[in-house]
């Protein structure tokens, strides 16, 4: 039960960092746009990030979410995203809006593509999960405590599709 708690109280505590968050996201998106990705790919301690444009699940609105991602080892023009949302108990919304709306864009430093995204069958992801882990070794702590709540984290894989 103690780890439930701290789960949740992890969730909270996101939720309270939600305005600082926002203010910091929007202006590395600004950023990463306006240098064509020169800045804001990379960031000291963390491996390469690309800009994922979505479409509001419910408000149809245009969004954008810097994310973490690696190249899928079978075919290394499919990129993954692993929405973890720190291991927080619920997905992120990124996440909703792409089961959504699966067509969409990403940039990866200068270069923006039309994708296709999915989620990752269950077999794909525990392939996955190695690079994920070498990517970025904090989404097994992060994967630790969504599992805490009963929450799996999924892994989308983003096909690159004709325009």
């Amino acid at each position: 039960m103690r780890r439930v708690v701290s789960t949740q109280g992890f969730g909270r505590a996101l939720d309270r960092l939600r305005p600082v968050v926002g203010a910091v996201t929007r202006a590395h998106i600004a950023l990463y746009r306006r240098t064509g990705g020169r800045l804001g790919h990379t960031a000291p301690g963390l491996p390469t990030m690309l800009l994922l444009d979505h479409v509001g699940a419910r408000s149809g609105r245009p969004r954008t979410t810097p994310l973490l991602y690696f190249t899928h080892p079978d075919d290394p023009d499919d990129l993954v995203v692993v929405a973890s949302y720190g291991g927080h108990p619920r997905h992120p919304a990124w996440f909703h809006n792409l089961r959504a709306h699966p067509d969409t864009t990403v940039q990866v430093r200068d270069e923006v593509r039309p994708v296709h995204a999915r989620v990752a069958t269950d077999e794909e992801r525990a392939r996955l999960w190695p690079a994920a882990i070498a990517t970025y070794r904090p989404f097994a702590g992060y994967q630790r405590r969504a599992e805490e709540v009963g929450r799996t984290i999924p892994f989308v894989v983003l096909t690159r599709r004709r325009r």
